[in-house]
């Protein structure tokens, strides 16, 4: 186990001495310094677990300079030295975030359990908001449901770009998730506290763009009868999501461009040049490097912002996601609705597994909302289906549940096929692990096992 650090500032240097032999002999790890401008010094070298710190130090010997710098420190514990008399201004050091005060002469024994109890309750600290984090990362990361290869390439690609500011371009077809990947890069970053903002190109009109953008100042335009922040200013120390940027007129594209090489740009009238930080994620499902070629997309804007591409696959090419989409989507349905999911019989399961989604992700969603919201007794099953979509056949078709997308390997038809079969389970059975692989013939842990490697 590495050894507590302990920085003693200290005026006395008999005090520091005695002190620092005593500390080392019970196995803490010590440095010393004798003022305020030492204690800055001492932790740029030497990264203290906690500071023992006397409030009257050199060279103003004045206890509200002490004070002044406190904050400064108190990320980690700070156990203030007091003299005689000094008893109200370690009360002001404990409100302004220090974690104890011990007045002098100082008991050695009294001192062991002062400091005992500080780093223990630092360590503590530390590992909740460890575990927070790695919450937050694992509830990030979850949003992005998929068990085919693809999927599991994104989800790496996620978890090492976003602590980094490195800009993204997410490509795809639509309705592929490509906004979820986007706020995921987000929530994993050090940006996550700060506002994420998603401007779709294609949506605002070209003559608004600008100012939805940039802002303006009061009279820039007919109507503009008060200065307005545009969505960047919104973004500062945060995430700029550009979505369909492939639609964005070529005026504006100068424009970013800017924006991107300086950091900094003028509200729409404006004289006083405004400085940003944001983080770029862009998106589209469009063939930019094809737009670049005829034109109509700027090719240095286009290597300004494709940094790491991440690129997003249709349905029908991973067709292993969508019993775990269904399962996710349902789960939600319920969610909002306050009520118990519901869940497809198996002919209805097969009947979304099986129909191809062109809209992708998207219209299955839809698809699974507005199926649940007429179904009964908690079950889907294909008479609803069929309300709403007449191409539904009601015969028995799911004897033995098939993949039928063509293209794929057999590799991944199986894993489409146990995923399928898993979740099909789970569903009959109330999510009971034990019934379920009960009925598909397996362990319990050979299902909790399967459960784990495809994400179920």
């Amino acid at each position: 186990m590495t050894q507590p650090r302990i920085l003693l500032i200290d005026d006395e240097p008999a005090f520091r001495t005695l002190s620092q032999q005593w500390l080392t002999s019970e196995g803490y790890l010590v440095q010393t310094g004798a003022s305020l401008d030492e204690l800055g010094a001492r932790l740029g070298e030497f990264d203290a677990d906690l500071i023992l710190l006397d409030l009257s130090l050199p060279p103003h010997f004045d206890p509200q300079h002490t004070l002044a710098a406190l904050p400064q420190f108190i990320d980690r514990p700070v156990i203030i030295l007091t003299g005689h008399g000094e008893r109200e201004l370690a009360l002001e050091a404990l409100r302004q975030g220090a974690w104890d005060f011990l007045a002098k002469p100082i008991d050695p024994d009294m001192l062991a359990v002062v400091v005992k109890r500080a780093l223990t309750k630092h360590q503590l600290v530390r590992e909740l908001n460890s575990l927070k984090s790695n919450l937050g990362s694992k509830q990030a990361v979850s949003t992005l449901i998929g068990a085919s290869a693809s999927m599991d390439t994104i989800r790496a690609l996620v978890q090492r770009i976003a602590p980094t500011d490195v800009r993204v371009l997410v490509t795809g077809p639509s309705g592929t998730g490509k906004e979820v990947i986007s706020r995921a890069i987000h929530d994993l970053s050090n940006r996550a506290d700060r506002p994420f903002i998603s401007v779709h190109c294609g949506a605002i009109p070209a003559d608004l763009l600008e100012s939805e953008l940039f802002g303006h100042t009061k009279g820039a335009f007919t109507g503009a009868d008060k200065a307005r922040d545009g969505l960047l200013k919104l973004a500062d120390g945060g995430t700029l999501f550009l979505d369909e940027i492939g639609d964005m007129p070529l005026a504006m594209q100068v424009k970013l461009l800017r924006v991107l090489q300086e950091g900094s740009f003028y509200p729409v009238g404006g004289r006083s040049l405004e400085t940003i930080d944001v983080r770029l994620v862009s998106a589209t499902n469009a063939d930019l490097a094809e737009k670049v070629r005829l034109g109509e997309f700027r090719e240095d804007l286009y290597y300004r912002i494709k940094g790491v591409n991440i690129e997003t696959r249709p349905l029908d090419d991973r067709p292993e996601d969508i019993p775990l989409l269904i399962n996710h989507f349902l789960a939600l349905q319920a969610k909002a609705a306050q009520q118990a999911p519901q869940h497809p019989d198996s002919q209805a399961f097969n009947w979304f597994i099986q129909r191809r989604w062109p809209g992708n992700v998207r219209e299955l969603k839809s698809a699974l909302d507005s199926v649940a919201a007429i179904a009964r007794n908690g079950v889907i099953t294909l008479d609803d289906i069929a309300l709403l979509y007449p191409d539904a056949q009601t015969s028995s078709q799911a004897g033995n549940p098939a993949v039928t997308h063509s293209g794929q390997s057999l590799d991944a038809q199986v894993r489409a096929l146990e995923i399928t079969l898993i979740s099909q389970a789970l569903a009959q059975h109330d999510n009971n692990r034990t019934h379920a692989a009960q009925a598909l013939g397996l362990s319990r842990q050979g299902l909790l096992k399967k459960i784990e490697r495809y994400g179920i």
